[in-house]
């Protein structure tokens, strides 16, 4: 993964929880659980908005797909 912005960063993380998603995650370290976590995190939220657009797109009731298929 490439990264525009690289800095050490120190984090007053939960242990319990740091030590729980490193086991449950199965890595080898914090630093790769903590990474899988933050993408998982964004992942999960890129998703909430995407949900949230059902229902908002208007669509042609008249359209055919099948008929569309066809003319390929």
């Amino acid at each position: 993964m490439c990264s525009l912005l690289h800095m050490p960063t120190n984090l007053a993380l939960d242990d319990k929880l740091l030590n729980e998603a490193l086991r449950l995650g199965g890595h080898a370290t914090k630093k790769a659980t903590v990474t899988e976590a933050l993408q998982e995190y964004i992942q999960r939220r890129k998703q909430l908005g995407i949900l949230e657009l059902f229902g908002t797109i208007d669509y042609d009731p008249d359209y055919d797909y099948k008929k569309a298929r066809r003319r390929r």
